[in-house]
């Protein structure tokens, strides 16, 4: 047999991934009962974690393993040269709660015009969202450093081996990743993805290595160096700024010098007796509070009637969506109104006007376009001594801006796409400026106990999928594996509303007779650790 082909059973068998394969991601795959804990969130690559837990690791040493590794077997998700990566923490049994950003930042040479739409809105040639020009400086690597730094207890150069391995002796081409190659004919125009993605002009059989051998160097640079000093200030950033000056971009070794990923404090919000914790601005868990804090006013969960129950949390979810697109933006930059969206005034005045539209049957008028935004791996973990942790990291769309540095092996997201290019919006893109986005990794807390971590991977889909997780376990008080499984829907702020096949038709019937558009869609993937009848339980849906 040619041992350039494997079969994806064989690797699975051999590095012992197999074992740790869910029967299906259709339902949610709950495992549970092993004392060291979990890593979850790609069954490929999770046994790196699991090996590093049983060895001693705590919770952050396996997920940012994992997470490194993910990002090589996963190059349509996500990278090493992503955009961002955002987290959630909790150590010493809930003693210290932090938050990781991991955020993309605009060039300083950047200007609002170039971006500057047409008359329809849009951006000349997509410029923003394929090419150099869609690029920002890359935050995936700075943001896992400074969470192993902070809340893990091996070497970087450790948890950088797996991912190392995996670009030197090469993964399996899966249906899904020749798939996603074969969709992007647009590789053939970049040379450093060409030579990458399209070894020998074409797309690689399922079943054959795919390698990064460039990548493993730059990997190796890093694990000798145990820092990343050499990709943000070192040679690697030099090659990194002359990829984009050779093409058209604006990052430069200036802009890569001056990066920082921060440890932040999380926004929070107290429903009974459970604390939900989720990253602030830029994250997209504002947005989920925002909802939630709606929901709480209303009293939503006392609600008898289950069709209005069901009417009166879609209009929550529209009015969110509606002040995310229309007043959200970097906080750095522009004046967000974030006390007051996130006040029991504001909360209770949108209850008001939801219960009373729902009462005559109306539907409030915000309306917006739907985006196609989607992408993203996302990991949680927890560890024996009761450590969690949720991250999520992304190239944006799949292979983010579909450019890759020359020589490095090194794919860059697209994190100027997640600006609004009206250069009058509150997230319109400006120098040194962060995009809003659509992570939202979180954890709960219960007497100042965590529970759960969990996020999800889906682009404009998460917010939402994290809200009905969060809606069943925290207002309902369902099981961790059941508010897992519950079905979902989704909503952007306009009249259409897409609900999973799952969901219960006779509830959907009088959202039609109320005026929205109701039609079978899907939903974000997401992946947790939550504590249920005592024991550590992982699931992903």
């Amino acid at each position: 047999m040619n041992s350039s082909i494997v079969s994806r059973r064989h690797f699975l068998l051999s590095t012992g991934a197999a074992a740790l394969l869910p029967r299906t991601w259709v339902r949610a795959d709950i495992r549970s009962s092993n004392p060291n804990g979990y890593v979850v969130g790609e069954a490929i690559v999770e046994h790196i974690g699991a090996r590093i837990l049983a060895e001693g690791g705590n919770a952050v040493d396996a997920l940012i393993a994992t997470a490194l590794a993910g990002a090589i077997t996963q190059p349509h998700q996500t990278g090493i040269g992503g955009y961002a990566t955002h987290g959630m923490f909790a150590m010493n049994g809930g003693k210290r709660i932090a938050a990781l950003d991991g955020n993309t930042i605009a060039p300083a040479a950047f200007t609002p015009d170039i971006f500057k739409p047409d008359a329809k809105g849009k951006v000349p040639g997509a410029k923003n969202e394929h090419g150099w020009l869609a690029a920002g400086v890359p935050g995936v690597i700075a943001g896992l450093k400074l969470a192993l730094d902070t809340f893990g207890t091996m070497p970087f150069s450790e948890v950088l081996a797996p991912a190392i391995k995996l670009c030197r002796e090469g993964v399996p081409v899966t249906q899904a990743l020749a798939s996603a190659l074969a969709r992007a004919a647009v590789f053939k125009h970049d040379p450093g993805s060409a030579k990458l993605y399209l070894p020998g002009g074409s797309v690689p059989k399922i079943g054959e290595l795919w390698k990064n051998p460039d990548l493993a160097e730059v990997l190796t640079t890093l694990a000798k160096a145990n820092s990343i000093e050499p990709f943000y200030r070192g040679d690697i950033a030099q090659r990194i700024a002359e990829g984009f000056a050779k093409n058209g971009g604006m990052v430069t070794a200036k802009d890569l010098a001056a990066y920082q990923a921060r440890i932040v404090e999380p926004i929070t919000i107290t429903l009974g007796e459970r604390t939900i914790h989720t990253p602030p601005l830029t994250c997209g868990g504002f947005t989920v509070i925002q909802m939630l804090s709606i929901l709480k006013a209303m009293k939503w969960d006392t609600i008898p009637d289950g069709r209005r129950r069901l009417y009166a949390r879609v209009e929550a979810m529209r009015l969110a969506w509606r002040d995310r697109l229309s007043l959200l933006g970097d906080p750095a930059f522009v004046q967000v109104p974030q006390e007051r969206l996130l006040s029991h005034d504001y909360a209770a005045e949108c209850a008001e006007k939801i219960l009373t539209i729902v009462k005559e049957g109306r539907i409030l008028d915000p309306e917006f376009t739907t985006s196609t935004q989607g992408g993203t791996l996302s990991f949680s973990a927890c560890d024996k001594d009761g450590n969690v942790a949720a991250l999520t990291l992304t190239h944006g769309n799949g292979y983010g801006a579909h450019v890759t540095v020359e020589g490095l092996g090194l794919t860059l997201g697209h994190g100027m796409s997640r600006f609004d290019p009206r250069p009058d919006h509150p997230n319109a893109p400006a120098a040194s400026k962060k995009p809003l986005h659509n992570m939202v990794p979180v954890v709960i807390t219960e007497a100042g106990q965590p529970v759960v971590a969990i996020g999800g991977r889906g682009g404009r889909r998460i917010p939402n999928a994290m809200l009905e997780f969060l809606t069943q376990f925290v207002l309902r008080n369902r099981p961790f594996s059941e508010s897992l499984a519950s079905p979902r829907l989704h909503t952007e702020g306009s009249k259409v509303i897409e609900f999973q096949k799952a969901w219960p038709k006779p509830s959907i019937d009088v959202l039609k007779t109320a005026g929205y558009t109701v039609k079978v869609g899907g939903s974000a993937t997401l992946s947790g650790v939550g504590l249920e009848k005592g024991q550590w339980s992982a699931g992903m849906k």
